[in-house]
């Protein structure tokens, strides 16, 4: 696996390097079909947050984790993408077993904002379809409330939330 080292405001010494090399290329043993990381070491006053981002299988895994040691915040995010991997290899086991369906296909998100100030951030990301089920995996595995995606039943874009009450919610278009 390819280990991409970027660092904000701290210079990425060769030991800094290869000890996030070591702890990401770990990651391999859980899942074989991942050619590459980008690992993002920021200095933000007395904070170190390390960002990692893995694209898998037309996925992305991705973790943030800011603590007062660079290595620390190094450990925690790492550890934090292990227990993803773990929750999504079991979610596709038992949807296998249920189903026998092939699972992921896409990756898809998209900044939305109120009206408002000004838009700061654009992001855009190609759209394939997939099913609900497969969209609510994909926003847990980014960690966020809410994904964007095209319904491969309807053809139409949606969005899933995440519900307060821990349940999730589908957003669909009417025309």
């Amino acid at each position: 696996m390819k280990v991409l080292v970027r660092g904000r405001n701290v210079d990425v010494t060769n030991a800094l390097k290869e000890y996030v090399e070591k702890r990401v290329g770990k990651l391999t043993k859980y899942l074989d079909d991942i050619e590459e990381a980008t690992v993002i070491l920021v200095v933000e006053g007395d904070s170190h947050k390390v960002e990692v981002t893995v694209p898998f299988n037309g996925m992305i895994l991705r973790g943030e984790e800011a603590t007062g040691d660079m290595y620390g915040s190094i450990d925690l995010v790492v550890d934090k993408l292990e227990k993803q991997i773990e929750r999504y290899k079991g979610k596709i086991n038992r949807r296998r077993v249920q189903n026998d369906v092939k699972m992921p296909v896409d990756n898809n998100k998209h900044a939305v904002e109120d009206e408002g100030p000004s838009v700061v951030k654009t992001k855009r990301f190609a759209v394939k379809p997939m099913p609900v089920e497969e969209a609510v995996l994909q926003m847990n595995l980014l960690g966020h409330s809410f994904f964007v995606f095209s319904n491969a039943e309807t053809e139409q874009v949606n969005v899933v939330y995440k519900r307060k009450d821990g349940n999730y919610g589908l957003i669909e278009p009417e025309f």
